[in-house]
């Protein structure tokens, strides 16, 4: 079986050798994203996810931008906070990103609001379906005519067009129905975080018959921190090593000041946490990392062969693709490369 496997750049102020304690070095800068994106390329990886956030970190597009011209196989999973975008203005982007990129565009597609704006989950997500369904038809080649509750506008398909003539891969994710639903409606991968295999796999059923309901297909993705070293013991020290200057109020405000603090998804990786008495809610899937940040909140940890065991594992379920992680980004990078992914089958995710 064949997977696509991605590393992450922390454009968002997301990178630390001890979770909860800012580092000057690692901060989030041009030098430092440029040189972990490289490092994944350099290191074999299929894919790169590039973060967005308005309030912390640098820009996602205009990072993209630079950093295709100074990769050459890595493709860019750029994230896209679509609450702030005109569609016919991002269809414009993504063509010209992937034109400078040289085909090697993919999209994360994030169900944002405007900054100072909140729209109740319902309104917004079926706000983000509108906007995948209209970047399909533009960057196929379609014109479009849009009169909804959140847009109205008819435009002719940009001139500026992806290398394939085609939109690129819309990867897309969240947890509650609304966010489901547009998933299954409008996605090509529904990216999932961390949970239990009898969770992951009731997922993946739920969403395959919403998808099939629509007459159509999805491709899976999991998103998950690593942690690998030579032994289980030594990994386990590794990410006891991470919390170590974390002190429970600092995780408190860090988890509280995101802003999806409260979406559905953010709740389930709480509840694993406060279900996993040993920071461990199954075998190798540690809960800590979820003490010092929001969202993805879990880590496969252990040696070489449980690390490949874990991912071969929710391969066999129907995964495709991986997004992974780990701190400092780039040294986790170099390990995983290093270990793990020379024992993979893997690829970029075909259409």
């Amino acid at each position: 079986m064949s997977c696509e496997v991605s590393w992450f750049s922390a454009l968002c102020d997301d990178d630390y050798e001890f979770l909860g304690q800012p580092d000057p070095l690692l901060k989030s800068s041009w030098e430092h994203c440029r040189d972990i994106v490289l490092a994944a390329e350099s290191g074999g990886f299929d894919n790169i996810l590039l973060p967005s956030g308005y309030a912390l970190g640098i820009d996602t597009t205009a990072f993209a931008a630079a950093i295709a011209v100074l990769t050459r196989r890595i493709r860019l999973l750029m994230a896209v906070r679509v609450g702030e975008a005109w569609p016919p203005q991002l269809t414009r982007q993504i063509a010209t990103l992937d034109r400078i990129a040289g085909g090697r565009l993919t999209v994360n597609i994030i169900s944002s609001d405007l900054p100072g704006q909140t729209l109740a989950s319902a309104p917004r997500y079926a706000r983000t379906a509108e906007v995948m369904l209209a970047l399909k038809s533009l960057l196929n080649g379609e014109r479009i005519e849009v009169d909804s509750e959140h847009y109205t506008f008819a435009v002719d398909p940009p001139g500026v067009t992806t290398v394939s003539g085609k939109c690129p891969p819309l990867y897309f994710g969240g947890l509650s129905p609304d966010a489901r639903d547009a998933s299954a409606k409008a996605a090509d991968v529904y990216l999932m975080w961390p949970d239990t295999m009898p969770a992951v796999q009731a997922i993946l059923d739920d969403m395959r018959a919403r998808a099939a309901a629509y007459g159509r297909t999805l491709k899976f993705g999991y998103r998950v921190h690593v942690v690998v070293r030579d032994t289980e013991a030594e990994a386990r020290t590794a990410a006891d090593r991470l919390l170590s200057k974390l002190d429970a109020a600092t995780g408190d405000a860090i988890r509280a000041k995101s802003l999806d603090a409260t979406s559905v998804g953010v709740k389930r990786q709480a509840e694993l946490r406060d279900a996993a008495a040993d920071g461990y809610v199954e075998d190798n899937l540690w809960t800590g990392i979820g003490r010092a940040r929001s969202g993805c909140g879990a880590a496969i940890v252990g040696d070489p062969d449980q690390v490949l065991a874990k991912l071969q594992a929710y391969q066999a379920m129907g995964i495709e693709a991986f997004i992974l992680s780990g701190y400092p980004h780039a040294a986790e990078a170099d390990l995983f490369a290093r270990h793990v992914l020379p024992r993979m089958t893997h690829g970029p995710l075909l259409p």
